[in-house]
C-alpha cells in the first residue's frame, strides 16, 4: 500500500511527539500527533527522518485508526535513533508513509490466532493484535508467546497484562534467563511451549515477528503440529532505505521487502534466498 499523504511521495511531512516513555534501556515509545490520519494495515511501516541527520525504516505499533495519531517503537542503534532519542515532547519528526505489504485481517478471521514475538518484535505484533482484541468475537483462541532476553527488555508490560485478561487469550511471558532480576513469567526459548499448545492445523494462523535466528526454531516446531506453512506469517526484517522499491536495498531476489512485504507467507519465503538470514 502506498502513502496517503498526497504529496511527493519522497518528502516526509512533519509530525509533532505528543508523548515519550522509555521502555528499556534501549526502547522508547514515541507517540505523534499527525496532519491526517495515516490509514495503515497491520504490519506496515514508516520512514523517519530528522532533517540534516538521516531517515530509517520504523515499524508501526498501533492498530490501524481513522485518529491522526502514529505510536512507534524505538531502538537506539546509531546517530538517528540517538538523535530521536534526545528528542522531547513538542519537537517534530519527518514521517512518509505507510509503506508495504501487512497482515490481511481476512486471512485470520474466524480462526485460532497463535502470535510470536521476540525481543522488538512485539512491536510490530502490536499492529496485529490491537485488531484483533479489538474484534475479539471474530476471532478463535487467541495465544500470544513473547520472548525478551531478560526482563529489563520487556516490552508492553501493561499491554500484555490487560491482553491476559480477556476471555480465550492466554498470554505466554518468557526471558532467556532471569539476570537477578525479579520476574513472573516462564524461563526458556519462545519455543518452549509451543509443543504443549492445542494446535489444530486447519484452523490455526501463526503470526511471527522476532530475530531471523527465531524463525528458523518456531517453524520447526510448528512444522511438528502440523500448521501449513501458507498459514504461517512471517514479518521480515530486512534492510530498507527509500521504502518505494527504487533503490535495491531490500531486494531479496526479484521481491522487494519494503513492497511485496515486509510481510510473507512462510510458503512464499522458501522460494526466496537470505529472506530468514
Amino acid at each position: 500500500m502506498s502513502q496517503v499523504f498526497d504529496h511527493n511521495a519522497y518528502l516526509p511531512v512533519m509530525a509533532r511527539i505528543t508523548e515519550i516513555r522509555e521502555m528499556t534501556e534501549r526502547e522508547k515509545y514515541f507517540k505523534l500527533e499527525l496532519s491526517q490520519p495515516l490509514y495503515h494495515h497491520p504490519g506496515q511501516f514508516v520512514m523517519v527522518s530528522v532533517i540534516g541527520i538521516g531517515e530509517a525504516p520504523i515499524s508501526i505499533s498501533c492498530g490501524p485508526t481513522a485518529e491522526p495519531v502514529l505510536e512507534m517503537i524505538i531502538r537506539k542503534t546509531g546517530r538517528l535513533t540517538k538523535v530521536i532519542h534526545n528528542m522531547k515532547v513538542g519537537d517534530a519528526l519527518g514521517i512518509r508513509g505507510p509503506y508495504g505489504s501487512g497482515f490481511n485481517l481476512d486471512d485470520f478471521y474466524g480462526k485460532d490466532v497463535l502470535f510470536v514475538a521476540g525481543g522488538l518484535g512485539l512491536a510490530p505484533l502490536r499492529s496485529l493484535i490491537d485488531p484483533v482484541m479489538a474484534n475479539r468475537e471474530r476471532f478463535g483462541k487467541i495465544t500470544l508467546i513473547s520472548g525478551c532476553r531478560t526482563p529489563a527488555e520487556e516490552l508492553y508490560r501493561d499491554k500484555t497484562t490487560a491482553w491476559q485478561k480477556v476471555e480465550g487469550v492466554e498470554v505466554i511471558r518468557l526471558v532467556d534467563a532471569t539476570a537477578n532480576l525479579r520476574w513472573d513469567g516462564e524461563v526458556g526459548l519462545v519455543t518452549a511451549p509451543i509443543p504443549q499448545l492445542d494446535l489444530q492445523p486447519e484452523t490455526t494462523v501463526a503470526a511471527l515477528c522476532g530475530p531471523p535466528v527465531m524463525y528458523k526454531f518456531v517453524i520447526m516446531a510448528l512444522d511438528a503440529k502440523g500448521i501449513p506453512h501458507s498459514q504461517i506469517f512471517v514479518d521480515l526484517e530486512r534492510r530498507m532505505k527509500c521504502g518505494v522499491g527504487k533503490c535495491g536495498h531490500c531486494q531479496i531476489n526479484a521481491s522487494y521487502c519494503c513492497q511485496d512485504g515486509p510481510v510473507f507467507r512462510y510458503s512464499e519465503t522458501m522460494e526466496l534466498q537470505e529472506a530468514l538470514t
